[in-house]
């Protein structure tokens, strides 16, 4: 960080008046901070890393009051950096403003492959932290475990299960998936069937494995009840609304079964649950129907969750989730994006495979090509029937992918007022509630909230920085 960044930095904080996900603000004005562990943490596990700027008195109204010891601070902040595993190398700027001194510490973020970042005082476990919003959160044991498993390429999908047997599979279903493997391969074909079974993984060291139960198996949920799929449609918006007669589910189905069993479920829920219109198609003048969603798209989204999710001890009690509103579907997959490979590259890049031998026997049985098409064709469905573009999050141990209906049209842009669209425009600086009320020249912020600020969130134009705590006094709210 050049003099002028960090003055401009300075400038932008007396601004704001707020930390954000990439700043960190401490006083230092007597001694340096005694626990920086946190945010060194919090700060080294995500991509662009983050900034600690010190000199700046949050208490007191953000008060420029600078640093004790410029030199004797540096020293300190990095003792704290080298007591980090890994250690933390952080890049300092001393700046001298109005006879005061500021310290900036530019912590780097760290390759995947060497996460999490932790204090080792504490320990990976409970030393782990993640940032959310101006926050240092405690990383959960699974966020812990899913960098340690694409660290060391855990196969869960592959992991034993007990009392899963040859015996109990179906041997009608597991010799048809033998005879494919062994289709135009002649040295597997010259192998014995023993040996097929632990070359290709049905079974490892005599136990059957996760993916020949959960292809095989007569009844996979006997052996792993929640690896399964909730449907539910919801009447209205927003989960806890109701029906005219009070009800909270208009439709809610339990899908159980193997992987492609699942699969054709779930089009079945969705396909009965969702809309069909006539329309009159404008090339060809013939009448056509036309549903909410297009189910190749639906197929494809319930097909990745199915292959991609966690298969994890850490999520074997999390069922996959489909849940259909008036507006949208949700389709919501245990365990984060795995990889190097963030929401917004998905389809443009090949990315890491969580579960490469279960996707690898799904190609076998030609219910996936396995050739990373799905997001592309998903894209290409919603626009070939004039739908929003598929909205993707990676959040905690957690990812969705959500479609919007014609009902229900995510690009909500075109239906904004001029000041609507210049609140938009205000914050893509993220701005607190009373930021927010002195540019609308208001002095209910509560009326502000309910009336300017929420209706934006809830079309999904204007985000939460603490989605988990909308009340939150620290809460910012931005635009991408």
């Amino acid at each position: 960080m050049t003099f002028d960044e960090l003055k401009e930095l300075l400038k932008t904080i007396q601004r704001t008046k707020c930390e954000t996900q990439f700043l960190e603000l401490k006083s230092a004005n007597i001694d340096c901070p005694k626990k920086l562990f946190d945010t060194l943490s919090s700060f080294s596990n995500q991509d662009d890393g983050g900034i600690i700027v010190f000199g700046i008195d949050e208490e007191h109204g953000y008060k420029e009051c600078g640093v004790y010891d410029p030199q004797d601070l540096q020293k300190k902040v990095n003792e704290q950096c080298l007591q980090m595993e890994p250690k933390v190398r952080p890049l300092m700027t001393v700046l001298e403003k109005d006879e005061k001194s500021f310290v900036a510490a530019e912590i780097p973020g760290i390759d995947i492959a060497e996460r999490p970042c932790y204090y080792r005082g504490k320990g990976r476990l409970k030393g782990s932290y993640t940032r959310i919003g101006d926050s240092d959160e405690p990383m959960t044991e699974y966020e812990v475990y899913s960098y340690e498993a694409f660290r060391r390429k855990y196969q869960d999908d592959i992991r034993p299960i007990a009392r899963a047997t040859l015996l109990s599979l179906d041997q009608q279903k597991l010799g048809a998936y033998i005879e494919k493997l062994k289709d135009g391969k002649p040295h597997l074909s010259a192998m014995e069937e023993e040996s097929v079974f632990e070359l290709m993984s049905i079974k490892r060291n005599e136990d059957i494995s996760l993916m020949a139960v959960m292809l095989f198996s007569p009844y996979p949920q006997a052996y792993c009840p929640q690896l399964c799929i909730t449907a539910v449609v919801v009447p209205g918006t927003e989960l806890g609304a109701e029906g005219s007669n009070g009800e909270r589910f208009l439709d809610n189905h339990r899908i159980e079964g193997t992987i492609p069993e699942m699969l054709e479920a779930s089009i079945a829920f969705v396909r009965r649950n969702m809309r069909t219109k006539t329309i009159v198609n404008p090339e060809t003048g013939k009448r056509e129907d036309r549903t909410d969603y297009p189910i190749t798209a639906i197929r494809e989204a319930v097909l990745n969750s199915l292959v991609h999710r966690d298969y994890s001890i850490h999520t074997e009690g999390m069922p996959i989730q489909i849940l259909m509103f008036d507006n949208r579907i949700e389709i919501h997959n245990p365990g984060g994006i795995y990889g190097r490979i963030k929401a917004d590259q998905l389809g443009k890049v090949q990315p890491d495979t969580r579960n490469p031998v279960l996707a690898t026997a799904l190609e076998v049985l030609r219910v996936t090509e396995n050739r990373y098409s799905g997001i592309p064709t998903i894209r290409r469905e919603l626009k070939n029937n004039g739908l929003p573009e598929p909205v993707f999050e990676d959040r905690r141990g957690h990812f969705s992918v959500t479609f919007f209906n014609s009902a229900g049209n995510h690009h909500v842009e075109a239906d904004l007022d001029d000041k609507e669209r210049g609140l938009i425009e205000f914050c893509k600086t993220p701005r607190t509630r009373k930021e927010i009320a002195d540019y609308l020249g208001l002095g209910s912020i509560s009326y502000v909230v309910k009336e300017h600020i929420m209706p934006l969130v809830d079309k999904g134009v204007i985000k939460l920085s603490i989605p988990n705590k909308p009340r939150s006094s620290k809460q910012l709210y931005f635009t991408e």
